[in-house]
C-alpha cells in the first residue's frame, strides 16, 4: 500500500524563472571557478529516450514543476516505514495528462525487500505508464541495479523529482571538463547560481552523463536497528563505492530553501553497465568529463514535510 499524496499536507512556492539564455551567461563565467573546460548554451533538448540516457520521454519541457516528498527525517533516526508514495497520483495531483518524471529518492522497500536507491524515470499519459525507473541495492557488500516493473511505481521515505510533460523546447546544455575547485558538478552549478540570483530562488531539473571518469556515490543498506544521530554516524552506515563512467544522473536543485525544509540538490544515476547510485563527487578530476541537460521549474511543491526535521544526511 501507498499513502494518498493527495491527502498529504501540501505548500507551493513560485521560482523565479530567468531566460535560459541568461542563466546560460551566468553559468558560462561561474563555472570557470570550477572547471578548466566549460561550455553552456541553450540547444533544442536532444531525444533523451536515445543512447546514451535512455529516459522514459525525450524532452524537458512543457509545465514544468519541481516536487520534494518527504525527507531525510523519514529514514534517521529510525525508518518509518509507512511512508511510501506512489508517483501514479502526481499526475492528478498536478492536474496533468501527461506527466514525465525524473529525479532521486529511496526506493520501495516493501517491493525490493530492502532499502534502496531510486532513479525515477517514468512516462505517465492518461494512465498509462511507461516505467523505466531503476532501483539499487546492496548484496553482500555489491551494489545490485534492477529496473522496475511496469506495475511498480512506488517510492518511499523521501524524493526529489522534476514534473514535465517531456516535450521538445530548449534546454540549457551544461558541458565541462576537468574539474579544479572542491565541489561536485550539481553543487558547482548550485553555488553559481545562489551567488549570482541571491533572494530570488531558482530550480533546475534534468539529467547529466558522467561522461569520462569515476565517482563517489553511495548505496544505502538495509535500515538500521539502532538509531542514527549524526552524520558521522550515517557514513559509516552507508555503503560507498567507486563507479565509472558512463553513469546518467537524474535529478534536481534548488538555489534556497523558502523554510520548507528542503533538499537543495539531489541526483541519483544509473547504467547500462550495472553501476548506479546516490552521486557525490567525481574521483578523477583531471580527467571528468560532464554533459547534462536542464531546465527550469515554474514553482516547487513541498509534499509531506516531516513536522521534527534536522540537518543528518542531506549530503
Amino acid at each position: 500500500m501507498a499513502l494518498d499524496m493527495k491527502t498529504l499536507p501540501i505548500e507551493r512556492k513560485p521560482l523565479h524563472v530567468p531566460p535560459l539564455d541568461e542563466i546560460a551567461e551566468v553559468l558560462n563565467n561561474g563555472l570557470k571557478q570550477h572547471f578548466q573546460e566549460v561550455q553552456v548554451e541553450v540547444v533544442d533538448c536532444p531525444n533523451l529516450t536515445q543512447m546514451p540516457f535512455t529516459l522514459a520521454n525525450g524532452g524537458l519541457n512543457g509545465n514544468t514543476h519541481l516536487m520534494d516528498v518527504g525527507g531525510p527525517p523519514y529514514l534517521i533516526p529510525l525508518v518509518q516505514y509507512d511512508k511510501v508514495y506512489n508517483l501514479c497520483d502526481i499526475p492528478e495531483l498536478m492536474k496533468m495528462k501527461s506527466a514525465f518524471i525524473i529525479g532521486a529518492g529511496a526506493g520501495p522497500h516493501p517491493y525490493a525487500k530492502t532499502n534502496c536507491e531510486c532513479i525515477m524515470n517514468i512516462n505517465i499519459e492518461n494512465g498509462v505508464v511507461d516505467q523505466q525507473t531503476r532501483i539499487v541495492k546492496v548484496k553482500d557488500r555489491t551494489p545490485l541495479q534492477e529496473q522496475l516493473p511496469t506495475t511498480e511505481t512506488r517510492f518511499a521515505l523521501l524524493g526529489n523529482l522534476f514534473i514535465c510533460e517531456g516535450k521538445p523546447g530548449k534546454v540549457l546544455q551544461v558541458h565541462v571538463k576537468k574539474r579544479i575547485g572542491t565541489e561536485d558538478f550539481i553543487g558547482s552549478i548550485r553555488t553559481v547560481l545562489a551567488d549570482h540570483y541571491g533572494s530570488k530562488i531558482l530550480g533546475l531539473g534534468g539529467t547529466f552523463l558522467l561522461k569520462e571518469g569515476k565517482a563517489n556515490q553511495h548505496v544505502m543498506p538495509n535500515f538500521v536497528k539502532t538509531p542514527i544521530n549524526s552524520e558521522e554516524e550515517i557514513n559509516q552506515w552507508l555503503e560507498f563505492f567507486e563507479m565509472s563512467a558512463p553513469l546518467i544522473a537524474n535529478g534536481t536543485l534548488v538555489t534556497g530553501d523558502y523554510d520548507l525544509d528542503l533538499r537543495v540538490q539531489h541526483f541519483h544515476s544509473f547504467s547500462h553497465h550495472g553501476e548506479g547510485g546516490h552521486y557525490h563527487i567525481d574521483t578523477t578530476p583531471e580527467t571528468v568529463e560532464y554533459l547534462g541537460y536542464f531546465n527550469t521549474a515554474q514553482d516547487i511543491y513541498r509534499v509531506d514535510k516531516p513536522v521534527h526535521t534536522h540537518n543528518v544526511g542531506r549530503d
